[in-house]
């Protein structure tokens, strides 16, 4: 006797324990037989251990509905009278024996269909992450929305089926995710009433999911979508729930992630003081992090995303000079990957001139952003803050040459969104 490798490969790709698949298999004999089964951890491991080589057919047949295949294919020896005929899978009856040795094909059997496992959760994970990577260059649009909706679709799908209460939970936290992406495409283009309801429809996932890093940037999320709205104490309850967080309060670089939040908030309800106490906070979180592995969506936050939430807090306060000197250093670190937040922090720094007074700098630094999105439609954060530059400058300079020169490209640029 040895141990069956092949029943653990499977149990495994499927994220299944012991006290699990004992469950799914009381589960299956109930379906066969209308009794419930009573197998324990304890058959598992002798399933497992090798104890069990040849088992009776009714833990075989409960074995085959669990798993979609033949107990041959388990590793096992099925007793003769579940012997699968020549003809192969296609022909033979789903299951044999039940507990009486009564043909089970007596009993209505509705079609199983495949079994959901890790695997399938990693498959639906990578299209996520290709979707957050898209985001990463051009910032919110239509056709995002759109696919992490159909991502979302198929990741609901895979709940219909059976799977452990480890892949159940991964499911809706993908199903979070991919919401989640919706909502921020949403944000990205200020179109904030569907990102709200996206954002409710993920806060369910996303408690379902029991994951605390996805509950944290459903928080994170809402808080942003509270400062697109101007809602100072919605962006505050939000950033403080984010910052309370399971995730925060475990890992340093999500605590940052909170207190960044919680920094933005204090700074639009005209806190200046609390807003740089809560970015003090945030930089010294930062600084402990350690670099492990987290899930993708992550990878826009570290010191150039700070340093660049730091130039608005601090645009928000009135130090125009300070502004500047974290958007420039926001630039110097940002990779080339995030497209749409090197034109953000561009945005921010051309503020940040133009309320010093250097209008024609600021106005040069304002045309690099066309030129940093290189023909993508900016996204609806971006024409804001675009928007909002241009009101400024021609307020304080309605007739110099360089605001007209600006006033000419930028209507280029609107007409060719």
């Amino acid at each position: 006797m040895g141990a069956n490798f092949i029943l653990q490969s499977r149990m495994d790709k499927l994220g299944l324990t012991q006290d699990e698949l004992a469950v799914r298999l009381n589960r299956a004999l109930q379906e066969i037989t209308g009794r419930p089964g009573e197998m324990s951890s304890r058959t598992v491991r002798n399933l497992l251990n090798g104890s069990s080589r040849r088992p009776i057919g009714r833990t075989c047949a409960a074995l085959e509905r669990v798993f979609g295949c033949p107990v041959a294919d388990l590793g096992f020896r099925a007793p003769s009278s579940m012997q699968h005929p020549p003809e192969g899978p296609v022909r033979r009856r789903d299951f044999i024996v039940s507990t009486t040795g009564t043909a089970a094909g007596a009993v209505p059997i509705l079609k199983q269909r495949r079994s959901v496992g890790m695997t399938d959760v990693a498959r639906a994970a990578t299209g996520m992450n290709e979707l957050v990577e898209a985001d990463d260059r051009r910032g919110g649009h239509t056709s995002l929305e759109t696919a992490a909706l159909e991502g979302r679709a198929k990741v609901l799908e895979l709940q219909q089926r059976n799977a452990s209460e480890r892949v159940r939970r991964a499911l809706y936290a993908l199903a979070a995710e991919y919401t989640t992406i919706a909502a921020w495409s949403c944000i990205d283009l200020r179109d904030l009433d569907t990102a709200q309801m996206h954002l409710h429809e993920s806060t369910t996932y996303a408690g379902l999911s029991q994951d605390p890093p996805t509950g944290m940037r459903v928080w994170v999320n809402m808080a942003m979508l509270a400062y697109q709205r101007k809602n100072g104490s919605e962006q505050l309850a939000a950033a403080q729930a984010a910052n309370a967080s399971r995730a925060a309060r475990r890992d340093p670089f999500f605590g940052s992630i909170g207190r960044v939040r919680l920094a933005l908030a204090h700074s639009m309800l005209g806190d200046s003081r609390a807003a740089k106490r809560s970015l003090a906070a945030a930089q010294e979180s930062l600084g402990k992090a350690d670099e492990d592995e987290r899930p993708r969506w992550t990878a826009f936050y570290g010191a150039s995303e700070l340093n660049h939430l730091a130039a608005i807090i601090l645009n928000h306060n009135g130090e125009s000079a300070e502004a500047e000197a974290m958007a420039h250093r926001s630039l110097a670190q940002i990779s080339p990957e995030f497209q749409r937040n090197r034109g953000l922090a561009t945005c921010q720094l051309a503020l940040a001139q133009l309320r010093q007074g250097e209008l024609e700098q600021a106005t040069t630094t304002a045309a690099t952003v066309f030129t940093i999105m290189d023909g993508a439609p900016l996204p609806g954060r971006m024409r804001t803050l675009i928007g909002d530059f241009h009101r400024d400058l021609f307020r304080l300079a309605p007739s110099a040459t360089y605001a007209r020169d600006w006033a000419d490209r930028m209507r280029d640029e609107w007409s060719r969104a």
